[in-house]
């Protein structure tokens, strides 16, 4: 087993560089960072605002958000070789059009300077890569969009972008959107989907639970519904070769893909749209190992290693029947699409414990997936990360 093979690739870790936090600073209206007198300490401290709804106190933000050292310590603490970073959200979801495009062009800049001037794990590997963004806002014109596509293609240490859900403001099944699928796909970038306004609010009652809610079942959620529009829109037969990698293990996706097969095929507006049974374009996704728990783990790669039992529409629930056999090929199948991630910054430890808990767990996670080999937890853990972004070749 080749050296590169056992490294450990974060592919889910954000950041808010310099020039985005000062922007965030400047506002005086959601999303933004302010400064406030700590109750505990007396002591003047920063706060984030991001969501709407979220207490008017914020969330705790400091130099972990920014300082590309900070990020470093952190790899260095949990043995993390390499990082693939993307600008956490709301990203320029608030601004208008021209100010958008501006301002991706700029980060997408500071990004291929983060990762370009930090150091260097071996000749030809970077211990940092990154994900640009896109001007994905109301009003933005196709030619905006498509020429910042083709400027972080030109950027080589920025391996793809990250996407909200929201799109143009019509989501992502939107036909305006076309030319930018066509536009990725030709680059070779992968799209980095990732959630951030959840759903409806109302859902989460009056009680106070914090951010539990939002964060567990909201994100999730959003994720699980935008792709499926992605996947009833038709747009993986129009780019099969279009990479969209999902956030959060693909939310409830995979656990609903066969309700989603079925009401498909009972549904005569859709039941003859697409090529394929829906089951199958999971097999054509990859998904973060950002799970918590190995039987999650397990059974989403289950889900993506039966895919390509569905490549007809109305297939029977029988094709992917694991009677007289102990299911392992297909979890085995499905780990090459797996990677792994942290979500750091976010998910910081309570207490004062020096390895981040929600790192070690997925970490754990990875480790206990039964039937999964040492050589499949180790691409999980890096090899496949290697692979989709092309790193180290």
């Amino acid at each position: 087993m080749s050296p590169a093979s056992r490294l450990l690739v974060d592919i889910h870790t954000h950041v808010y560089l310099p020039r985005y936090a000062a922007f965030l600073r400047s506002r005086a209206t959601v999303p933004r960072i302010f400064t406030r007198t700590s109750p505990d300490s007396g002591r003047q401290e920063e706060r984030l605002l991001i969501l709407d709804d979220e207490p008017s106190s914020g969330r705790p933000i400091g130099a972990q958000y920014w300082d590309r050292d900070e990020k470093l310590k952190f790899m260095d603490l949990h043995g993390i070789d390499v990082s693939v970073v993307s600008s956490a959200n709301p990203w320029l979801d608030f601004l208008p059009a021209p100010t958008a495009h501006k301002l991706a062009g700029e980060l997408n800049d500071d990004l291929e300077t983060y990762c370009s001037t930090g150091p260097s794990l071996t000749s030809d590997l970077k211990r940092l890569y990154g994900f640009g963004l896109l001007p994905l806002v109301p009003e933005a014109s196709t030619d905006s969009l498509v020429s910042t596509v083709e400027q972080i293609a030109t950027l080589p240490h920025l391996k793809g972008v990250i996407m909200g859900t929201r799109g143009l403001g019509k989501g992502l099944d939107d036909d305006a959107l076309e030319p930018v699928w066509a536009a990725i796909e030709k680059a070779g970038l992968v799209v980095f989907l990732h959630p951030h306004y959840g759903v409806d609010k109302n859902a989460w009652g009056e009680k106070a639970n914090g951010h539990v809610l939002p964060l567990a079942l909201g994100f999730p959620f959003e994720t699980t519904i935008a792709t499926t529009r992605l996947i009833l829109s038709g747009v993986f037969d129009r780019y099969p070769n279009l990479r969209l990698l999902l956030a959060h293990s693909g939310g409830a996706l995979p656990q609903l893909s066969s309700r989603l097969a079925s009401c498909i095929d009972h549904d005569p507006l859709v039941a003859s749209r697409l090529a394929h049974d829906a089951r199958y374009y999971l097999g054509k996704l990859y998904f973060d190992a950002v799970a918590y728990g190995s039987e999650e783990l397990g059974f989403v790669s289950d889900v993506i290693g039966r895919a390509d039992l569905y490549t007809r529409a109305g297939t029977s629930a029988a094709a992917s029947s694991t009677k007289g056999t102990d299911g392992g090929e297909k979890r085995r199948v499905g780990s090459k699409r797996m990677l792994f991630g942290t979500d750091h910054p976010f998910f910081p430890p309570l207490g004062a414990q020096e390895k981040w808990k929600s790192v070690v767990e997925n970490l754990e996670a990875i480790d206990g997936v039964w039937c999964w080999t040492e050589a499949e937890k180790d691409a999980v853990r890096g090899g496949n990360a290697l692979s989709l972004f092309g790193l180290g070749s």
